[in-house]
């Protein structure tokens, strides 16, 4: 592989793989209000949220960073009294008197503030937020990618427009390299190891993540599985993952570094790899290249489902992971594909219902079938090519994978939003 190439992949894996606090999308909702606020140059007399229904789904149940509270009414109104725009996706991290005061001004000004769907939206991610104070009209949209601007304007002036972008291009407009799982598993298995190092950075903070979750957030789901491991590995390597995910979807003010939009992403491609090497004995080489597979490959199956959809993320990143499992027990190629295929043909119904607090029983489901998938692939044991959305070539598999996701369940989303949003409470 040249070197031209191995540094698009890297780019591209530094570009998906960055730091997040609490859910992303709330978290670019944040980003949104924030930059029109910006924009209108004071605070907004009212302020309204068009959201594609992925957005809306996933921003309705899910808790705040430091607030205890969960949902979007509260990420606005910390965007609108302390949101720094060019915090990215750490927008909701700010101190806490700063949290107090958004809470007592949704208290008296929440009225001010409206959330609703964008009609006729195509874009899966798309946040489009409205301020106005007197005559001024401020406006900010993302689109495709959590952080990705493509308008700012101010009354009619128009600062910024970039609505021409392909979601397959970097955010100069630059293509970005065509992967294919071959490529994913030669630059991860074949590149100088000094220019894989840098994704050890992810291990601190979604080991601190975990470490945090264990002392009880959520569903306890992490914590209760540590307490009944009795030693397993699989088990405790399981447990310690998920309770990141328990902590971070309850609230917790600790980031973590996601994947391809997601901070669950992320952790799931993150903990149970590092943990699983280091309780093998396996060497630090092993670990960062099992690290760099996993993260790639559910970059590339991300790709082709979409950023998001009504297939839960835990589907791509629990592939990755079989990925680096299978490889940090000495499999090859062929044996990493059998994984792949074993586990597209075990979680390709898993349905996303939102970002919330179980959201780790999921974890806890695909990194089972991630183990599962691999020892099966290791015994060379793959599902059949006739067998549902498997296919003889793991790249036609990927891609059948991507279809069901990004154009087969958009009917599931809307039911998925129609139940989300007339429950009889």
């Amino acid at each position: 592989m040249n070197e031209i190439i191995r540094q698009q992949i890297r780019d591209l894996i530094k570009r998906e793989v960055v730091v997040a606090t609490g859910c992303t999308e709330p978290g670019a909702v944040a980003l949104a209000v924030a930059k029109a606020r910006e924009t209108l140059g004071c605070m907004p007399e009212s302020t309204e949220l068009l959201l594609s229904k992925n957005v809306f789904k996933n921003a309705m149940g899910v808790g705040i960073p430091g607030t205890g509270m969960v949902g979007l009414p509260i990420a606005v109104a910390i965007a609108l009294v302390a949101g720094d725009s060019s915090r990215l996706l750490e927008v909701l991290t700010v101190p806490v008197e700063s949290v107090e005061k958004a809470k007592m001004w949704l208290a008296n000004n929440g009225d001010s503030v409206k959330i609703g769907l964008k009609e006729c939206c195509e874009d899966k991610l798309y946040i489009e937020c409205i301020c106005k104070k007197g005559n001024d009209i401020a406006t900010a949209i993302i689109s495709k990618r959590h952080t990705n601007f493509i308008y700012v304007g101010l009354n009619e002036k128009v600062l910024f427009d970039n609505d021409n972008q392909s979601e397959s291009s970097d955010m100069d407009g630059s293509a970005e390299p065509k992967l294919s799982q071959r490529i994913v598993f030669d630059y991860a298995t074949t590149t100088p190891i000094e220019e894989l190092c840098f994704i050890k950075d992810t291990v601190e903070l979604n080991n601190a993540a975990a470490n945090e979750g264990l002392k009880g957030y959520g569903l306890n789901t992490g914590r209760i599985l540590m307490e009944n491991a009795d030693g397993d590995i699989v088990h405790t390597v399981i447990a310690r993952t998920v309770a990141a995910s328990d902590a971070r979807m309850d609230g917790c003010t600790l980031p973590v570094y996601s994947n391809s939009g997601s901070g669950n992403q992320g952790i799931a491609c993150t903990l149970p790899v590092y943990e699983y090497g280091k309780a093998k004995g396996c060497n630090s080489e092993q670990i960062i290249r099992a690290l760099i597979l996993s993260h790639l490959t559910s970059i590339y199956i991300k790709k082709g489902i979409g950023r998001l959809s009504a297939l839960c993320g835990i589907v791509n990143a629990s592939i990755g992971v079989t990925t680096g499992i299978t490889y940090l027990h000495g499999g090859n190629y062929d044996q990493v594909c059998y994984a792949i295929k074993n586990m597209i043909n075990t979680l390709a119904g898993m349905v996303c219902d939102g970002a919330k607090p179980s959201c780790a029983l999921k974890m806890s489901t695909g990194l089972y079938s991630a183990f599962v998938s691999a020892e099966l692939a290791l015994h060379d044991k793959v599902v059949d090519a006739c067998d549902g959305l498997s296919e003889k070539d793991v790249d036609y598999s990927i891609r059948n994978l991507g279809r069901l996701g990004h154009d087969g369940m958009d009917q599931t989303d809307d039911m998925v939003l129609d139940i989300m949003t007339h429950k009889q409470m």
